[in-house]
């Protein structure tokens, strides 16, 4: 019998393929309530490390022998010790999640949305975290937006399309995850955008991102349109990519829409984010389809491993997009909402160029669901 390791990778194509398997987790009872691997196919048993250091024996009734079993903890090593202990109590079918629920959390998966002229669009989801950007290569050129920091993942995929970077956009001042979009436009020698309703306080140099811009890709055969639509931030933009698909940043999600109170201007805010939904969202065209910059569910991942949707089927089934009355609105999205991001604030800050975590700090920074989503 011997113990394997599972990448985050992995774990995912699993969950995409709907193959059921077991999942221990030895994390802290609340961080397993607060944060986990979700999906379908997935039965959970929750039972801390220090509950087994003097042994397995009476967890064993509770694990399934006709299943695969995942042990995770935060880093990998103490879910690697717990799975070592099930295999010499004659468990056959254990595995351990390499890099723990911190390497979950930084594994980006690329799908491809669809084809824009010259080239394609393509997302990455950030399974852990909820966290989507999206790469748009056309003629030899490459734009991404809203880059997660993991600068060497969004470098490999222009390599491996043949194109070179021109661009890293960000839709807004994310609170949630550290941006990639300076660090990677340095890299790349190429051009970081950002709206200049967002940037009052960074410390750096940018390209201002204006209502009506257009920042063209490959042989000017693709433009990327610049729509202010402040709410979830002052300066939040959305883009409208070769007239097919709207990159709505944290505005709009599939199942549910942007939350206005992470720059703690949340009354003032709310406004904002219902003229931008129900009146500048509605003059779009309804065949756009809508890839948001963040999901909360894994029910938001289609069949195609792609978080999208056409902005006519959301206004029929979002219930963020149903509420009528304004009163109603502003209190939907400023009570009662969940608990704002971990860390957040310093994640802010980073963002302005205030802050400069290591990579450890980053990691810390960052660990958690996004929470950028009011959930009605």
């Amino acid at each position: 019998m011997t113990l394997t390791a599972w990448t985050p990778s992995e774990v995912y194509q699993r969950i995409l393929r709907r193959e059921p398997f077991f999942l221990l987790d030895v994390r802290n009872e609340d961080a397993f309530a607060d944060w986990r691997i979700e999906g379908e196919v997935i039965e959970s048993l929750n039972v801390p490390y220090f509950d087994l250091l003097d042994g397995v024996d009476a967890l064993l009734p509770k694990l399934p022998r006709d299943k695969d079993i995942l042990v995770v903890c935060a880093k990998e090593g103490s879910s690697k010790f717990v799975a070592e202990e099930l295999v010499k109590a004659g468990l056959q079918r254990v595995a351990y999640l390499q890099g723990g629920m911190r390497a979950w959390s930084e594994y980006l998966h690329p799908v491809k949305v669809g084809d824009v002229a010259g080239g394609a669009l393509y997302q990455f989801l950030r399974v852990g975290k909820g966290c989507l950007s999206y790469a748009v290569v056309s003629n030899g050129e490459m734009a991404v937006v809203d880059p997660a920091r993991f600068v060497d993942v969004y470098l490999q995929f222009a390599k491996e399309q043949g194109a070179k970077l021109v661009a890293a956009i960000d839709t807004h001042l994310h609170a949630d995850h550290i941006s990639g979009g300076r660090a990677l436009a340095e890299a790349a020698s190429a051009a970081y955008y950002l709206p200049p309703g967002d940037a009052s306080e960074v410390t750096y140099a940018y390209r201002p991102l204006n209502d009506g811009d257009e920042i063209r890709i490959g042989d000017s055969r693709i433009a990327i349109r610049a729509l202010h639509s402040p709410g979830h931030t002052p300066g939040s933009t959305s883009l409208v990519v070769d007239g097919q698909y709207l990159l709505s940043g944290d505005i709009l999600f599939v199942g549910s829409i942007g939350r206005p109170d992470l720059a703690g201007r949340a009354k003032e805010f709310a406004p904002d984010l219902r003229r931008t939904l129900y009146e500048t969202y509605r003059e779009l065209p309804g065949h756009l389809v809508v890839l948001p910059a963040h999901y909360a569910w894994a029910s938001e991942v289609n069949d195609h491993g792609c978080v999208c949707a056409t902005l006519s089927e959301l206004y029929e089934k979002n219930p963020g997009l149903q509420i009528q009355d304004e009163g109603k609105f502003v209190s939907t999205v400023t009570e009662n909402l969940p608990p704002q991001p971990n860390a957040y604030q310093q994640i802010r800050m980073t963002n302005m160029g205030k802050l400069t975590p290591n990579t450890d700090e980053a990691s810390e920074m960052e660990i958690g669901p996004n929470r950028c989503a009011v959930h009605g």
